[in-house]
């Protein structure tokens, strides 16, 4: 019996983003991480080709997370208190190939820390590390847009990637972006029409879409992941049938959604039939990274080094002897 050719063949490539600058470059990252490229649907090798291996980030913030369950944070010591510590153990010890810093501390509702001591918390960051860095605000669009008119030209050279742009916020975060060599983080509530709409926003205002990477959102497994697949499934495709609007690269940011759930955190002495929450969280992390990466999440925002070194295994081998 024959076996029909069921391949397909696509007319577009998603744009490939380069994250980061060398010295030659004029930053002072030791390398660059290149994500997007693809010219299938994630790991059908048969189809197309995948030429960039999707890339994991370790989350760092500037203010030591109260929240966060202990589980969390007893990989990391007692340097989770100085955000320039913190990233060097997490570069140092669980080489990550990106590092993620979260500007918390500027959130008005919190510590409401100034902008120029983000700026600062910043330019220590990248003197301290080598690894190229995203910068995300405190989810204050008021504030975000304060800080980063310091943190961004801080940054300057580094080739950053800045987070986010939403439909309703997007002209100073795009501006700053063209004017000191940033890529952006285009932010969408699970909703494609809206993805699209916060990309044209920013061509609109003069930024390249080749520069943008998509955000739609990143619940945890079990709480609405299977709606947040679909719609990355269906960016990608469009991507692929030629929608350049729809032809960027994706990211989830994953740890705050994960361990905020009770499956990931709630302790065997609470739940005993659930077994030891330090193998089951880490777990939850790691399969809430495989079914991103299976959607065609390019880069993953992780929290437990298990969690990242379980996910980096699974990359390679869905990379290595054609995605088997």
């Amino acid at each position: 019996m024959q076996i029909p050719d069921v391949s397909s063949t696509w007319e577009n490539e998603i744009n490939s983003v380069t994250i980061g600058a060398t010295e030659e470059e004029g930053g002072t990252r030791s390398r660059t991480v290149t994500i997007g490229g693809e010219t299938t649907m994630p790991y059908l090798h048969f189809e197309g080709t995948m030429p960039n291996h999707p890339v994991l980030a370790f989350e760092i913030w500037d203010v030591l997370p109260e929240d966060w369950p202990q589980i969390t944070k007893e990989p990391f010591g007692d340097v989770m208190g100085n955000p320039v510590e913190w990233a060097q153990k997490c570069e140092e010890d669980f080489e990550p190939d990106l590092l993620s810093l979260r500007l918390m501390g500027c959130d008005p509702y919190g510590e409401d820390r100034s902008p120029e001591e983000a700026a600062k918390t910043v330019e220590r960051v990248l003197e301290a590390t080598t690894l190229p860095l995203i910068i995300w605000g405190s989810g204050d669009d008021e504030k975000d847009n304060e800080v980063f008119t310091l943190v961004s030209p801080a940054a300057e050279g580094e080739n950053c990637l800045l987070g986010t742009i939403t439909e309703d916020n997007y002209r100073t975060l795009a501006a700053l972006g063209k004017a000191d060599d940033h890529k952006v983080i285009a932010e969408s509530p699970v909703d494609i029409n809206i993805a699209k709409q916060v990309n044209t926003l920013a061509l609109d205002v003069g930024y390249d879409l080749e520069n943008i990477v998509i955000f739609p959102d990143s619940p945890a497994l079990g709480y609405g992941i299977e709606y947040v697949y679909s719609i990355m499934e269906r960016t990608r495709l469009a991507g692929l049938k030629g929608d350049r609007l729809m032809a960027q690269p994706m990211l989830a940011n994953i740890g705050g959604e994960v361990w905020k759930t009770k499956e990931a955190k709630i302790n065997a002495e609470e739940r005993p039939n659930w077994g030891d929450n330090r193998k089951r969280g880490p777990l939850w992390e790691a399969t809430t990274a495989f079914t991103y990466l299976q959607a065609g999440a390019d880069l993953v925002i992780m929290r437990h080094p298990k969690a990242l070194n379980e996910v980096g295994r699974k990359i390679e081998r869905l990379m290595d002897s054609g995605g088997k």
